[in-house]
Formats: C-alpha cells, structure tokens, sequence
C-alpha cells in the first residue's frame, strides 16, 4: 500500500487495486461514513452530487389527449358487444336453409 497522506489523526493510503484505506492514530481501520468524509476532506476523492431528477408537468394540451382514450373505450366495447351478436344469426341463417334443403 501507497501511503498518500499521513496526519496525527488518520494515514490514507492506496492500495494496489486503486482503492483507499483510512488508518487510525491507535493503528485500528476506519471504515464507513467516518472513511468516506475523511477521504473527501483531505481531497482524495471527490464527492458525487446526485442530480435533481427533471419533474414532468403535463402540457395544458396532453390532458384531454389522455381523456378521450377513457371516454372512447366505453363505446368500442359496446361495438364490439354488437358485432358478435348480428354474426351469430347470420351464420346460423344459412346452416337452417341448409338443413330445410335436405328434408
């Protein structure tokens, strides 16, 4: 291990893998929250600042965009409700002439 920066409180050092380890004066590891806030005060790495994350409004005009859809959805399955059922006769309208046929 490298060492970076030797106080009366702490020693960094680096190690081979490029990580950094923090020793106390009483010779014991510091490790955690202590570690990192050491490390950032001496100026060995530096902090992440975690950016604000964008907040989306919807537009004035995408809102009714969004309820015709809902408002539209009602009458398709009343379509689709109809449909079937004027298919059903149809269908069974030529199976009945068959059958009256073969009497």
């Amino acid at each position: 291990m490298k060492v970076l920066q030797k106080t009366d409180e702490y020693t960094i050092y680096q190690k081979r893998s490029g990580r950094y380890a923090v020793e106390g004066a009483d010779k014991k590891i510091i490790n955690g929250d202590e570690k990192v806030s050491i490390l950032i005060a001496a100026g060995v790495v530096k902090q992440a600042v975690a950016k604000p994350a964008p907040v989306e409004e919807p537009a004035v005009d995408e809102a009714p965009v969004e309820e015709a859809p809902a408002e539209a959805a009602p009458e398709e399955e009343a379509v689709a409700e109809e449909a079937p059922a004027d298919e059903t006769p149809a269908e069974a309208a030529p199976a009945e002439s068959a059958d009256e046929e073969t009497k």
